[in-house]
């Protein structure tokens, strides 16, 4: 039995290990109970379970949660659509997110599934320096995909910001009727009566 400043009191019975806790006001709580002897400790199981609550919130609020957003592909993806969804998915991967990329195959597309293997390959050979491979591609029916996860020690750069000088500009309006008081007009531009 362990006393609630952490020094062992030794081996006793049951109901003299409660009489030792109701004396102090505390309770008798049975940590192994597997041990032989089992091994109690006299403590506020109140307050004991409090701080564990405690520090599960604590836990969870450094915590970042892990999403899994996807890609779609097709065999026949335009150059600058695949360099549109590759900057998509380094920002996923900057932000911490995984990212699974996905290759639709149709119809007589199924018949080629090379294509969309190198299509995936280059995605992963390109992202080599931003992310890590976690399932190599791979054929499920009538899609092919792969996930990749962000590399660890990785972190994005901080946009640096210039300061801009200001230009104030002032314009002038001028309203008029005659061809003298227009700015910017010839006498050719002002209508005459």
């Amino acid at each position: 039995m362990i006393d609630d400043n952490g020094e062992q009191l030794g081996i006793m019975p049951p109901p003299q290990a409660l009489a030792v806790a109701r004396a102090k006001g505390l309770d008798l709580v049975e940590i192994s109970p597997t041990a032989v002897p089992p091994v109690c400790r006299i403590m506020d199981f109140g307050k004991y379970q409090y701080e564990q609550q405690k520090r599960t919130r604590a836990a969870k609020k450094h915590q970042k949660v892990i999403e899994v957003k996807e890609i779609k592909f097709r065999p026949k993806v335009d150059e600058h659509d695949y360099q549109f969804k590759k900057k998509h998915i380094e920002r996923f991967l900057e932000d911490g997110d995984k990212v699974k990329a996905t290759i639709f195959f149709r119809g007589r597309e199924m018949a080629h599934p090379e294509i969309g293997r190198r299509i995936l390959e280059r995605l992963t050979g390109e992202l080599v320096d931003v992310a890590v491979i976690e399932s190599a591609p791979q054929k499920e029916g009538n899609q092919m995909h792969t996930i990749l996860a962000p590399r660890p020690g990785v972190k994005k750069p901080k946009p640096v910001t210039e300061a801009r000088p200001v230009v104030a500009t002032t314009s002038q309006h001028v309203v008029g009727t005659t061809s003298e008081h227009v700015v910017g007009t010839t006498s050719e531009d002002v209508p005459t009566e």
